[in-house]
């Protein structure tokens, strides 16, 4: 099992990474290709992810084989292939096509703290899933997802919220993922034996 570190993320084999940084006690799994992105504290993807131009919160949980800001090809134009924007690679004297890549790159996804990401989930560009928010398997996530909202589906819609609204506001005034990794560790005995609103009664009042 790997020891995460606060100061390098624990990268399996065969990833790609380019234009990434990465928080504290991260982990990208086997084969995964993260770009243009960034990795908040603890935050994770199981193997065989695709992330691009993605900022992911901390404490994000995301499965195996997901994808996260796919880039789009150009639909108003006469063609949509590669030739269009990666001309370099079919002729010498051509060049890529730098505004396009810019714009795609422009194109930002937010996922949220401690959220989860399931199997095989897709969150197309400019999409922000709040905090708490759970993507179900299979799930493409056309739309934005308030915080702790379970959305499922194609396209992804509510099925319910994971607590009454008052619970919610109150996790997110408590913010814990923004505690140092001390306090985390002090309390990790509370975190998993009290339920959310007992844990808030002991920690928010």
């Amino acid at each position: 099992m790997p020891k995460l570190s606060a100061t390098e993320p624990f990268v399996h084999a065969g990833c790609i990474l380019h234009d990434s940084s990465f928080g504290a006690y991260c982990e990208v799994g086997q084969g995964s290709r993260i770009v243009h992105s960034t990795f908040g504290d603890y935050a994770y993807c199981d193997r065989m992810s695709d992330i691009a131009n993605t900022h992911v919160g901390k404490f994000a949980n995301i499965a195996a084989m997901t994808r996260i800001g796919p880039t789009d090809h150009p639909m108003d134009h006469a063609s949509l292939h590669h030739f269009l924007y990666r001309s370099s690679y079919y002729w010498d004297d051509a060049a890529d096509d730098a505004s396009f890549f810019a714009a795609r790159e422009a194109r930002r996804t937010t996922i949220g703290p401690d959220t989860w990401i399931g199997h095989g989930a897709i969150i197309k560009p400019e999409v922000t899933v709040g905090a708490g928010a759970v993507i179900a398997s299979g799930a493409v996530v056309t739309k934005d997802v308030p915080p702790y909202m379970i959305v499922a589906g194609l396209p992804a819609t509510p099925m319910r919220p994971r607590f009454a609204p008052a619970i919610a506001d109150r996790l997110m005034a408590l913010a814990w993922w923004d505690w140092p990794h001390g306090a985390l560790r002090t309390a990790l005995d509370d975190f998993r034996a009290l339920k959310a609103e007992a844990f808030l009664e002991k920690y928010h009042g």
